[in-house]
C-alpha cells in the first residue's frame, strides 16, 4: 500500500512540473502569434539552385 503513496506524490509532482513548463512558456510568449507560422510555410518562395560540378 505504501507504494500506491509513493506513485501518486511521483504522479502529482510530474503533474506541477508539466503545469509549471506550461505557466513558464505562455508568459514567455511562446503563442503569441499562432496565425504567421502557418502562413510562413506557404508564402516562403525560397529558389532552389542546383548544386554545381
Amino acid at each position: 500500500m505504501s507504494i500506491l503513496y509513493f506513485l501518486i506524490g511521483c504522479s502529482v509532482l510530474l503533474a506541477l512540473i508539466f503545469l509549471g513548463a506550461f505557466f513558464w512558456a505562455q508568459r514567455s510568449g511562446q503563442n503569441d502569434d499562432l496565425y504567421t507560422p502557418s502562413m510562413r510555410m506557404l508564402l516562403d518562395e525560397a529558389e532552389e539552385t542546383p548544386p554545381e560540378k
